[in-house]
């Protein structure tokens, strides 16, 4: 297959020579870092992953659960490394990712998805802390994981770097203030860094809606039922629906693409914001549900 020339710069350069469509999803010998990779979301981003010939480096807060998920990459046939990490915490952050370049030499893949959005009465209710807590989670610390791997990815092979938000930062509601200002943040992030890393770095974003997953258990579901209603694609979604949009981003499919914002949530973000009278019943079951770690 001929290369393509693009301009750059004013300079004409060769193109990468693109594999067959398939095999541009074609994950082998690469390595993943995805924190929150436990549950929910997560759990389907690191299996899919794995299934398209991954490595994997599976962090959360406690490590028997990081044990258990490294177990089902390994029964994939790939290598896992199990490691603890609070990302809001920057010293194990810096670990995290030592550990991970101790063990595998590289990574080519970081999934930013672990979240939480801690639940409140009202926005007066809000507490220094709750705030800080969330900020910390959700933006501060994909901030400082996407700027250290990011560097060492540049001084590497480059990478693919895919941060979760949520389509709450831009159909924000009373209920998920710091959540949705903190995710909005990240998108802010996804777009400053794909411009700091390029060209070797690609950096974009996911933006989940509801989704069916072990914390939709707690969803008031008949209320949920006559919301999704109002969304196009009337459902929730299946995990594997937004995994197979975290692995376009990761894989050579997305080879021209960065600083993309995709919104992953059955047309969900265009049904009313279920503000007003309707938070009540709707306000817990609009978006991703992460209403703890994930």
């Amino acid at each position: 297959m001929p290369q393509r020339r693009v301009e750059r710069n004013g300079a004409v350069t060769p193109a990468p020579a693109l594999a067959p469509p398939f095999d541009r999803f074609d994950l082998a010998g690469r390595v993943a870092i995805v924190t929150g990779g436990t549950r929910g979301l997560g759990r389907a981003i690191i299996r899919t992953l794995a299934q398209a010939g991954a490595d994997v480096v599976v962090s959360s807060r406690k490590q028997e659960a990081c044990e258990e998920a490294a177990e089902e990459v390994r029964s994939l046939g790939r290598r896992a490394l199990a490691l603890h990490c609070h990302v809001g915490h920057w010293a194990e952050i810096d670990t995290l990712v030592d550990a991970a370049y101790d063990e595998f030499g590289h990574v080519d893949v970081l999934v930013n998805n672990a979240g939480m959005a801690p639940t409140y009465p009202d926005p007066q209710s809000v507490s220094e802390e709750l705030w800080d807590k969330t900020i910390a989670v959700n933006l501060k610390g994909p901030f400082r994981l996407t700027a250290l791997v990011g560097e060492r990815m540049i001084a590497g092979d480059g990478g693919s770097i895919v941060n979760i938000s949520s389509i709450g930062c831009v159909r924000p509601t009373h209920d998920i203030l710091p959540y949705a200002a903190a995710k909005a943040g990240l998108n802010a992030l996804t777009l400053g860094f794909a411009d700091a890393l390029g060209p070797k770095v690609r950096v974009n974003a996911v933006m989940p809606g509801p989704f069916l997953t072990d914390i939709s258990r707690n969803w008031d579901h008949e209320a949920f039922s006559d919301r999704a209603r109002t969304f196009p694609l009337r459902r929730a979604g299946d995990p594997d629906e937004l995994s197979s949009a975290v692995l376009y981003f990761a894989s050579d499919a997305s080879s021209f693409t960065t600083g993309a914002v995709l919104a992953v949530d059955g047309g969900a973000q265009w049904s009313l914001a279920g503000g007003g009278d309707q938070s009540d019943t709707y306000g817990k079951s609009l978006y991703d549900g992460k209403r703890d770690w994930t």
